[in-house]
C-alpha cells in the first residue's frame, strides 16, 4: 500500500480515502519548524503570568479556576484521564487510523501549541501499526470529540489499550514493543489532543467512502434490473436531463445508458412493446440516484474542508503570542454532512428494494412469479424481498437527522451540541444494510436476465452477471438461500461491480 504524504491544509479526499483503506502516513517534514514555534509561543504566553483557558486554568465550567505553574503537567494528564470516559464497542481500526491522521494534520498546522516530540509519537504510532482502542460511544460532537480523542491521547501517555495487528495490548506494553516511549504532556498538549472534531470527521469520511462504493454499485444493479424487466432506456436520454440541469441527474443518466449500450435484450423490445412507461424505480433512477450523487458531493466538499482545518481550542497564534478561545470544536458542519450522507444511503437502498419488489411481481416485470420457474412449489425470491424491505425500514429509522438534536452538557456551559459523532458513526452500519439490499437486487436481477436466454445484455452487464454466476448458480429449485445472499453481499462489499463499471460510473470524491 502506498504512503500518503500529509501536507496539512491541502490533503485531498483521495488521500484520506487511501489512509482509510490502509495506506501509510508520513507528515511533511516542513511542518516541524511551524510546530516548534507554536509550542514556543505557549511558553511565551505562560511567561506573561496571565490566566489563559486550557493552559493554566481548569476546563469547561471550571475555566475560572487558576492552576499554578507547578501543576501544569498534572493538569494536562488529568484532563486526558478524566475525559477518557467512552463506552461501547471499540471503533473500527480503519476509522481510528483515519482519526489519528486527521489529528496529526491538524496539530501540524502550528495553531495547537503542541511540541514536535508529541506529534512525532502520533506519527510513529501510525507508522508502526499501533491503533488505540477507542470506544465508539460518548461524544456529543461539541467541545470536540472529547471522550474518543481522550482514549487516543491516553495511549500516548501509556494508559489504556492499543490494537497491534489482531492483538489488544496494554498501551505501555504496545509502545515498548514498538520501541516507543510514552510522552509526558506539556502545557496545552492534553487539551490539544482531545479537543477537535477528528472522531466525528473520520466516521463521516468513512461513511462517505463506503457510500460512494454503494452508489456506484447501485448503478450497476439498477441497470441489471432494468434489463431483467426489459425496461426502456428512453428515460435515460440525455436531452431529458439537460432540460432539468442537475449535474448528478445528467451523469447518472449517461452512466445507465452506457452500461446498457449494445444490449441484445434491450434491442429485442425496442419496437411493438405494449408498455408505455416503466415503474418509477426504473424510469426515475437518474432523478433519484442523481440527487443522491449531488448530495454526497456536497457532503464531500464540507468534509474535505473540515479534514484540512484546525478544530481544537484555544488556538495559538505565534506571531502575536496570543491564545484565542473560540468554538471551532463545534461539529455542526460534520453533523449536517453526516445527515446528508445518511439520507442518500437510505434512498439508494430504498429504490433498490423497490426494483426487487418489481422483479418478483409478474404483473410488473413480466417474469415468473418470485423469479422461480415453478412458483407455488417453490417460493423463489419471496422472502429475500422481505429481508430487503426490513433493511430499508431499519435505515429509514436511522436516517432521522442527528443534527436537529441537542442536549446541554458540562453544567450548561456547553449548551448546544451537534451530535455529529453518532450521526457519523451510524453511517457504516447503514451502508452495510444497503449493501445487503443491493446484494439481493443483484441476485434477483441476474435471475431475471437468465430467463431471457439466449439474449444477452451489454458487455459490461454480462461481466457483472458472470461475476455472480461464478459463485451462485441460477435458482432452478428452492435451496438454502442464505449462502447465495452472503456471496452476493460480499461481491457488493468488495467493490467488484465498481471495478467492472469502471470509468462509466461517476464518482463522489
Amino acid at each position: 500500500m502506498n504512503e500518503v504524504l500529509l501536507t496539512p491544509g491541502t490533503v485531498s479526499l483521495r488521500d484520506w480515502r487511501a489512509i482509510y483503506r490502509g495506506a501509510g502516513v508520513k507528515l511533511d517534514p516542513a511542518c516541524m519548524p511551524v510546530i516548534a514555534e507554536s509550542a514556543a509561543a505557549v511558553a511565551r504566553i505562560l511567561a506573561k503570568g496571565q490566566p489563559v483557558y486550557g493552559i493554566n486554568t481548569g476546563f469547561g465550567k471550571l475555566a475560572s479556576v487558576r492552576i499554578g505553574d507547578e501543576d501544569l503537567a498534572a493538569l494536562q494528564r488529568n484532563i486526558v484521564l478524566s475525559h477518557a470516559a467512552g463506552t461501547g464497542e471499540p471503533s473500527p481500526v480503519s476509522v481510528i487510523r483515519l482519526m489519528m491522521a486527521l489529528k496529526l494534520a491538524s496539530l501540524a498546522q502550528g495553531a495547537s501549541g503542541v511540541r514536535v516530540e508529541t506529534v512525532e509519537l502520533l506519527e510513529a504510532m501510525l507508522a508502526k501499526g499501533l491503533t488505540p482502542v477507542v470506544p465508539s460511544q460518548g461524544s456529543v460532537g461539541a467541545s470536540g470529540d472529547l471522550a474518543p480523542l481522550s482514549h487516543m491521547a491516553a495511549t500516548m501517555i501509556g494508559v489504556g489499550e492499543i490494537f497491534v495487528g489482531d492483538k489488544r495490548l496494554p498501551a505501555a506494553e504496545a509502545l515498548a514493543q514498538a520501541g516507543l516511549a510514552p510522552v509526558e504532556l506539556g502545557a496545552k498538549e492534553g487539551l490539544a489532543l482531545l479537543n477537535g472534531t477528528q472522531f466525528s470527521t473520520a466516521n463521516a469520511l468513512a461513511g462517505l467512502f463506503e457510500a460512494e462504493r454503494l452508489f456506484q454499485s447501485a448503478l450497476v444493479t439498477g441497470a441489471l434490473s432494468t434489463e431483467a424487466a426489459k425496461g426502456s432506456d428512453t428515460p435515460f436520454d440525455r436531452r431529458i436531463h439537460a432540460l432539468r440541469r442537475h449535474p448528478g441527474q445528467i451523469e447518472v443518466a449517461d452512466a445507465l445508458r452506457a452500461l446498457m449500450q449494445g444490449s441484445a435484450i434491450r434491442a429485442s423490445h425496442l419496437e411493438n412493446d405494449a408498455r408505455v412507461q416503466d415503474p418509477y424505480c426504473l424510469r426515475c433512477q437518474p432523478q433519484v440516484m442523481g440527487a443522491a450523487l449531488d448530495v454526497l458531493r456536497q457532503a464531500a466538499t464540507t468534509l474535505e474542508i473540515e479534514a484540512n482545518g484546525v478544530s481544537d481550542n484555544p488556538l495559538i497564534f505565534p506571531e502575536a503570542d496570543e491564545a484565542l478561545s473560540g468554538g471551532n470544536f463545534h461539529a455542526e458542519p460534520v453533523a449536517f454532512a453526516a445527515d446528508m450522507i445518511a439520507l442518500a444511503v437510505c434512498e439508494i437502498g430504498s429504490i433498490s428494494e423497490r426494483r426487487v419488489a418489481m422483479l418478483v411481481d409478474p404483473a410488473l416485470s413480466g417474469l415468473p412469479a418470485f423469479l422461480t420457474p415453478r412458483p407455488g412449489l417453490n417460493s423463489g425470491f419471496m422472502i429475500p424481498q422481505v429481508t430487503a424491505a426490513a433493511l430499508v425500514s431499519e435505515n429509514k429509522q436511522k436516517a432521522y437527522p442527528a443534527s436537529v438534536d441537542s442536549i446541554p452538557t458540562s453544567a450548561n456551559q456547553e449548551d448546544h451540541v451537534s451530535m455529529a459523532a453518532h450521526g457519523a458513526r451510524r453511517l457504516i452500519g447503514m451502508v452495510a444494510n444497503a449493501d445487503a439490499v443491493l446484494g439481493i437486487e443483484l441476485l434477483a436481477a441476474v435471475q431475471g436476465i437468465d430467463f431471457h436466454a439466449p439474449l444477452a445484455s451489454s458487455k459490461v452487464l454480462e461481466q457483472a452477471r458472470e461475476s455472480l454466476r461464478a459463485q451462485v448458480p441460477t435458482l432452478e429449485e428452492d435451496r438454502h438461500f442464505h449462502p447465495d445472499m452472503e456471496a452476493a453481499n460480499a461481491l457488493i462489499r468488495s467493490g467488484a461491480l465498481v471495478d467492472i463499471g469502471g470509468d462509466l460510473l461517476p464518482g463522489v470524491a
